[in-house]
């Protein structure tokens, strides 16, 4: 891959960050933590506990609209993630750098997971343009499909999904 396809790539992200930034409008205020969670920094203070030599993590414990509980938790050393090539990332990445891609998403976990339900439920176009995403997200593993025409997010996949929602939502602070 060129440096002007990662640019494009870059770009078309940046541009839909951009976008489901502005519809979520001003910053909102976040609902007061649970006394346990009150700390500001409990879950990097537990970090950097277990990890002396610096470590990225995410994890959520989350139930899913359409009532699937998830819990997952990742993390990987700083030495191990500067080390890693990064542009092996993006094409799962570039694969969210489309608006239509994250209503999919959003509708699957939804409880959205026929083609055909999908076609109509985003309103992306003629239901050969929804198949063309559809196989994106699927190719790049946000979506998998367990038989003919229906489509789910794999477990692995919905706490990363937020997560990488969550950060592009983060304020510059």
């Amino acid at each position: 891959m060129s440096f002007a396809d990662l640019e494009k790539r870059l770009a078309a992200l940046e541009q839909t960050v951009a976008q489901l930034t502005a519809r979520q409008g001003e910053a909102q205020v976040a609902a007061p933590l649970p006394d346990h969670m009150s700390e500001s920094l409990w879950a990097l203070q537990g970090l950097e506990a277990r990890a002396s030599n610096g470590a990225v993590l995410y994890t959520g414990s989350v139930a899913t609209p359409a009532g699937s509980l998830v819990r997952w938790q990742y993390a990987q050393t700083g030495p191990d993630l500067f080390a890693e090539d990064w542009s092996e990332q993006a094409e799962r990445l570039s694969a969210l750098g489309h608006p239509v891609r994250l209503r999919i998403l959003q509708a699957v976990l939804n409880g959205s997971t026929s083609a055909a339900a999908l076609a109509e439920e985003v309103d992306a176009g003629t239901s050969g343009q929804v198949y063309h995403h559809l196989k994106e997200l699927t190719a790049s593993g946000w979506l998998t499909s367990p038989r003919r025409g229906v489509f789910d997010v794999p477990a692995s996949r919905i706490v990363p999904l937020l997560a990488i929602l969550l950060a592009a939502g983060t304020p510059n602070a």
